[in-house]
C-alpha cells in the first residue's frame, strides 16, 4: 500500500480516516480540502485544481481523501488501493453536524487558512442525496477498475476500527 484515495460522503471522516492511515503507515496525507479551498471558502479553479491532483498522483507515496468528482478518475486510476467509506446518510449527517459544533468559528486542521467552519445550508442537502447520486457514481467507477487495485468498502465506524487493526503497525526506526 503506496498510493491510497479515501472517498466516501461528507461527514463520513475521510479526513480522520486519512490521518489515521497515515499514522499507521507512514505515508504522506493530502487533505484536498486543505488544498482546494482558499481563504474565504474561495474554490480553486478547475484548470488549476486538475493540475495540483495531477502533481500529487505523480508521487510514489500518498494519501488523499475526498471526493472532488472532477479529479476522482486521476486519483482511482493512481492509487493502488482506494478505500470507500458508504456509511449511512444518517451517520454522515450527525458526523457533520458534530464536525460544526466543535469546529465553530475556527478553521478545521484539514481545511487551508481562513476557511472558518460555519453553517452551509447546502452541506445537508448534498449529504442526504449523496446514497442516490455519489454512491451510485462511485460503485460504478469502482465497477469498472481492472485489476491490481485493493478496493475497501467500510460501512460503518466499528468497520473501520476493524480495517485499521489488520494493517501492521509501522516499524519506527531507532534514533
Amino acid at each position: 500500500m503506496n498510493r491510497v484515495a479515501v472517498i466516501g460522503s461528507g461527514g463520513a471522516g475521510k479526513s480522520t480516516l486519512a490521518r489515521q492511515l497515515g499514522d499507521r503507515t507512514g505515508l504522506p496525507v493530502y487533505c484536498l480540502d486543505a488544498l482546494n479551498w482558499k481563504p474565504g471558502w474561495v474554490p480553486t479553479p478547475p484548470d488549476e485544481w486538475r493540475a495540483i491532483v495531477e502533481d500529487l498522483v505523480k508521487r510514489d507515496r500518498w494519501i488523499l481523501d475526498g471526493n472532488y468528482g472532477g479529479t476522482m478518475d486521476l486519483r482511482i486510476a493512481a492509487a493502488d488501493t482506494v478505500v470507500f467509506l458508504d456509511f449511512s446518510r444518517w451517520r454522515c449527517l450527525w458526523n457533520w453536524l458534530k464536525r460544526v459544533a466543535r469546529w465553530w468559528g475556527r478553521t478545521r486542521p484539514d481545511m487551508g487558512p481562513g476557511c472558518v467552519e460555519r453553517f452551509d445550508p447546502d452541506m445537508p442537502k448534498w449529504i442526504w442525496g449523496f446514497p442516490a447520486r455519489g454512491r451510485l457514481a462511485i460503485l460504478d467507477r469502482l465497477a469498472r477498475l481492472g485489476g491490481g487495485k485493493t478496493i475497501v468498502t467500510l460501512r460503518n465506524p466499528k468497520e473501520v476500527r476493524g480495517y485499521l487493526r489488520s494493517l501492521s503497525t509501522p516499524t519506527i526506526p531507532p534514533c
